[in-house]
């Protein structure tokens, strides 16, 4: 199973939004998906109508007891679409931290969980919280690849200089380098500070950035009212045929997602 983890240290950049129109492509291209909820607030659960402030069981259960294959498949929920599920996110995460201060071997639940569910998915998207804690830590440690969504505005630029000082230290402990990519959202073409920022981020990172920009499109957040992936909702959008770039680059997909007209 591959595994994508899509993580920030700074909140409102398009994690989420990420995690799941890029989700919903995969699975319209006949990928097992499951999306992975990693942020106590719980912005993936909420976005298909699972509330994180009552949800149990949750990944927390996975952070309180060893679990069997049968037990995982139990916890996983299904999302709007079939064949795409989630491991759902409580507000009861916030309090890992606390809970394993100075305690070792909790880096690798995760990682662990996922290869027990590797005959189930092929892909799976993790959708990460915007702190450094026991959950980043997991997340960067199972995953095979990492996505760093970036508002393309300054604030959103020095996020990302903290996020690649995490990476660098993960980066140590895991041994191994950890392919990753920038990838620029909320662009706006119409603003001068967005412009800037894609200029400055592609002048800085240069062979770390994405060549493409997910635009600020409208057809996103009615998407997530709708509680339906962007795939699906708007397949034609340009934020969606944005993640579509994106996804052939990450992901081996022998298209881009069916156009309206082929099965819509």
């Amino acid at each position: 199973m591959q595994v994508i983890a899509i993580a920030n240290q700074k909140g409102g950049v398009g994690k989420t939004t990420s995690a799941v129109t890029l989700g919903g492509i995969a699975r319209r291209n006949g990928k097992r998906v499951l999306l992975v909820d990693l942020d106590p607030h719980g912005s993936l659960s909420a976005y298909f109508g699972l509330d994180p402030e009552t949800q149990s069981p949750s990944i927390y259960d996975l952070f309180q007891k060893p679990m069997g294959e049968m037990e995982l498949l139990q916890l996983v929920r299904p999302s709007a679409h079939e064949g795409m599920d989630i491991l759902p996110a409580s507000m009861s995460m916030v309090t890992l931290d606390r809970q394993f201060v100075g305690r070792g071997g909790m880096g690798l639940v995760l990682d662990k969980t996922l290869k027990m569910l590797a005959s189930e998915y092929d892909i799976a998207f993790l959708d990460c919280p915007p702190i450094l804690g026991v959950l980043m830590v997991n997340a960067l440690a199972a995953c095979s690849q990492l996505l760093i969504p970036v508002q393309t505005e300054f604030l959103a630029i020095k996020g990302l200089e903290r996020m690649l000082h995490t990476l660098e230290m993960v980066t140590r402990s895991r041994k191994t380098p950890l392919d990753f990519r920038i990838v620029p959202t909320l662009f706006d073409r119409r603003t001068k500070a967005s412009t800037t920022s894609l200029r400055m981020l592609r002048s800085r990172y240069q062979n770390l950035i994405w060549a493409g920009a997910v635009p600020v499109d409208t057809q996103l957040r009615d998407a997530s009212l709708a509680g339906q992936s962007a795939a699906w909702f708007a397949p034609t959008s340009r934020g969606t045929q944005a993640y579509c770039s994106l996804m052939r680059q990450v992901v081996d997909l022998p298209k881009a997602i069916p156009s309206a007209r082929e099965g819509l």
